[in-house]
């Protein structure tokens, strides 16, 4: 008898006829034999809903004390789906019960609307399995030590599945969504854009940092340090696919790379609209810049993501980064304020309309060219590059974001990935 957790996304979870399939579903594999738990998030749209009533009430409050009333406000979207799906289970002859985050317990650090998980006790849930139950736990939640309810910030659902599973060592945590699988890129701006069968851990963390959104990024670095077999399928199939069947579909990430994976220089195209860059102009060129600069920036909890430092010209430097848009107005106040004073830089300036666009594969590793035939490409196409960043497995770039569909759609036809892997 395994051990599975199933995890429903907001789509399939978005009216009472989609929660009736879930729970038919799920039943399928508790009476196949396996112990069944599943963490649903909340409804489609629900949690933009409450944000916007609380957004409607103080436009533009940001606190510790304000950030904890969001968590305690967002955190009931999990709640009522996830009794709802413990009812719709019992009106299927399940045994069911569901749980919050605080009441398994999921225990989190105190980061208020982004908090990370440190902790889960999982007696109470073992307990209900051994007794024939499944188990329904909240996505997206935990508690802190001071007992404040706390969110994992958006997406975090898929990381509470995936905590779970590692936590449990369940045999597979299966992640329904509203696609059928992992694709070379996204299917709404390439058509030809294929599904892949496996895809290795190593890329999928690439592809997710880098904007792909079928899985949140900090559940497949869950999912990689604790070594959980992850799957990403669709519940959209009907419920009453053959079992066996339903186990071997959607895409699996993997953590071996063996002959049976697709061998290709580059696996897929990822592609982020949510990016701005931010210019700090007329830099003294002297040790402790970058620190200077970024260092303020992360003590504001702000990411930052590519880098560049142009060479020095008589002393001076401009050194440029990237941060999430909704960070941009936020970053250039600090900058103002509190930077540019001390460090003796000419100006702040930005740019908000920009995408970064990338390509991730392992066989980027034993193969050379792979970023001149990205450069030749965009080239070809007219598209100017304004930051580049590279690892082992992916290149990245800046550029303008009106290209960024020409700019995908030309990569996925250089690198043949609308062809079937021979």
């Amino acid at each position: 008898m395994a051990l599975i957790v199933h995890k429903y996304g907001g789509t399939s979870m978005g009216s009472p006829e989609r929660i009736r399939n879930v729970a038919k579903r799920v039943a399928k594999w508790a009476r196949a034999g396996h112990q069944m738990v599943v963490v649903p998030s909340a409804m489609s749209g629900e949690t933009n809903r409450l944000l916007a009533l609380a957004k409607e009430l103080a436009p533009s409050k940001s606190s510790a004390a304000y950030n904890r009333e969001l968590d305690m406000l967002a955190a009931t979207g999990e709640q009522a789906s996830s009794a709802l799906l413990a009812i719709a289970l019992q009106a299927e002859g399940m045994e069911s019960v569901s749980y919050a985050g605080w009441q398994v317990p999921i225990k989190t650090n105190s980061a208020f609307t982004k908090a990370r998980i440190e902790s889960i006790d999982d007696d109470r849930v073992r307990a209900d399995l051994a007794a024939g139950k499944v188990v329904v736990i909240t996505g997206f939640q935990g508690v802190d030590e001071e007992a404040n309810v706390t969110t994992l910030g958006r997406g975090g659902s898929d990381t509470s599945a995936v905590a779970v599973a590692a936590a449990m060592k369940a045999s597979e945590c299966l992640i329904y969504t509203d696609v059928d699988g992992v694709y070379t890129t996204d299917p709404r701006v390439v058509p030809e854009a294929r599904r892949l069968h496996t895809v290795s851990f190593e890329e999928m963390l690439e592809m997710a940092s880098l904007g792909s959104k079928v899985l949140q990024i900090r559940s497949v670095e869950f999912a990689g340090k604790y070594k959980v077999p992850l799957r990403v399928l669709s519940s959209f199939t009907p419920w009453d696919i053959d079992i066996n069947e339903e186990a071997k579909s959607g895409t699996l990430i993997t953590f071996e790379e063996d002959e049976k994976m697709e061998q290709a220089v580059v696996s897929g195209i990822a592609f982020n609209r949510d990016e701005a860059k931010v210019s700090v102009l007329g830099v003294p060129d002297k040790p402790g810049i970058a620190y200077h600069i970024l260092g303020a920036v992360a003590d504001a909890n702000i990411e930052v993501d590519v880098i560049i430092q142009n060479i020095s010209k008589d002393g001076k430097t401009d050194f440029s980064f990237t941060v999430h848009r909704g960070e941009y107005a936020r970053t250039v106040e600090l900058l103002n304020t509190k930077v540019l004073p001390s460090l003796g830089a000419a100006e702040v300036v930005g740019d908000t309309k920009i995408c970064k666009v990338s390509i991730v594969g392992i066989g980027m590793r034993s193969h050379v060219g792979v970023a001149s035939k990205m450069f030749r490409s965009l080239s070809e196409e007219g598209i100017n590059i304004q930051m580049i960043s590279t690892s082992e497995i992916k290149t990245s770039v800046v550029i303008d974001e009106k290209y960024m569909e020409l700019a995908v759609r030309a990569l996925h036809k250089a690198f043949d990935l609308d062809q079937p892997v021979s």
